[in-house]
């Protein structure tokens, strides 16, 4: 594992993400292993539109967040929300926030001792910052299909690709979060890798071993309960297969956990319960009291469709049955998956789930996962930077031998 490094991560997210992500856990790991981590909170890919029922909503998350200023997690990562023009499709815009977040980050970076950092870049709108803070290498981690995501910004989506282009070309080292977004990557392939979600199985393997609590909210709610966690948006969760359900099999009670945007359709139908946002410390606790652990995404929707959702390595570390729809990430792990192709075979799969009877079938999905934690995907990183710096460090001392024969 690395160490004594500086890292400097731009976020796609917030630090202080209802579950915690990608960037979250390996920044952890980095953190943990001696390296000095600042970790800037999503600079955003622009407003959402004022007419988008959640604008009031967005504004009122990123004013929480720039409420918290630079604060210090317990492995010793500064969190920093900085000041910025929540505006891309000026240029104008884009050199005062190039100004302003190389202002803040580098006065901060120095207080915190960092020198010659690597500069993660997790979000396209951060692209400009690549060269400004004195970076030894620049690593781009491409989570989502960007220039699909029409539903929380108001930004130009042909400027987003251009943004995401120029972090492309301009990375070190190119990390594609989901199996789909790698396999159709065309710039700078020598560059690219496969960054595997990854999981912390420790965590999550205590729910098959029946000793944890159930959280009382879940204990109180009739079974078959029918689990969810993560993200609930309603463009992301089919409504019309819970409707469905609701019709079919009337006796299950659909149980969602997390942030809920407004305006859901199903709110209301006495099979369907919102819990709102529970700590990561605590959700294995409500997990514990599930029956089925599912993703009912509109996995036709094109942004869903390069999903990569850690929860499901999540679901398949505590051993229940899995169903999910259908997702080219996880087509791999369809041995210890069910995969719905339809709403009739999503609600078939959960039937068969629930009358599962195979005594190894737990022990087969906890496997599945068991080794790929973030501790691994950590340990397979540093070796990555450190053979890209060895590279760069070579290329370099070339370049200074050539400058120096022919000038």
């Amino acid at each position: 594992m690395i160490s004594d490094k500086s890292i400097i991560c731009f976020g796609g997210e917030d630090w202080w993400y209802h579950h915690p992500h990608s960037k979250n856990h390996l920044m952890r790991c980095f953190a943990r292993a001696g390296n000095r981590v600042v970790f800037v909170n999503s600079i955003s890919m622009g407003l959402a539109s004022i007419g988008n029922k959640d604008f009031l909503t967005k504004i009122g998350r990123k004013l929480r967040s720039y409420s918290k200023l630079a604060r210090t997690t317990s492995e010793g990562i500064t969190v920093v929300s900085p000041a910025s023009i929540p505006f891309f499709g000026s240029r104008v815009a884009r050199g005062v926030n190039r100004l302003l977040l190389s202002t803040q980050i580098g006065a901060l970076a120095r207080r915190r001792g960092l020198k010659k950092p690597i500069l993660w870049v997790a979000i396209p709108t951060a692209v400009d910052m690549i060269g400004q803070l004195d970076e030894e290498l620049v690593i781009y981690q491409v989570s989502d299909k960007y220039d699909a995501n029409e539903m929380d910004h108001a930004t130009d989506m042909d400027l987003i690709r251009q943004l995401h282009e120029r972090a492309l070309a301009s990375a070190d080292i190119i990390l594609y979060s989901g199996r789909k977004l790698f396999e159709e990557a065309t710039i700078n392939l020598d560059r690219s890798w496969l960054l595997e979600q990854a999981v912390d199985f420790p965590h999550w393997s205590r729910v098959g071993s029946g000793e944890l609590e159930v959280a009382p909210e879940v204990a109180a709610i009739s079974g078959p309960r029918i689990g969810y966690f993560g993200a609930i948006e309603p463009w992301l969760v089919d409504q019309e297969l819970i409707r469905k359900s609701l019709v079919e099999r009337p006796a299950w009670n659909w149980v969602f956990v997390g942030n809920k945007s407004r305006g859901l359709d199903i709110e209301g139908l006495p099979n369907v319960h919102f819990l709102g946002p529970v700590s990561y410390e605590r959700l294995p606790h409500y997990a514990a009291g599930f029956d089925v652990c599912v993703l009912p995404w509109e996995a036709e929707h094109v942004f869903t469709s390069y999903g990569s959702a850690i929860k499901v390595r999540e679901y398949l570390a505590t051993g229940l049955p899995v169903v999910i729809s259908p997702l080219p990430e996880y087509e791999p792990m369809k041995d210890v998956l069910r995969i719905a192709r339809s709403r009739e075979d999503f609600l078939a799969l959960v039937e068969d789930a629930l009358n599962e009877t195979d005594p190894c079938a737990a022990a087969a999905r906890q496997a599945a996962v068991s080794s790929g934690t973030w501790d691994a995907r950590a340990e397979w990183l540093s070796e990555l930077i450190e053979l890209t710096l060895s590279e760069k460090g070579r290329i370099d001392d070339c370049d200074e031998v050539l400058l120096r024969k022919h000038g």
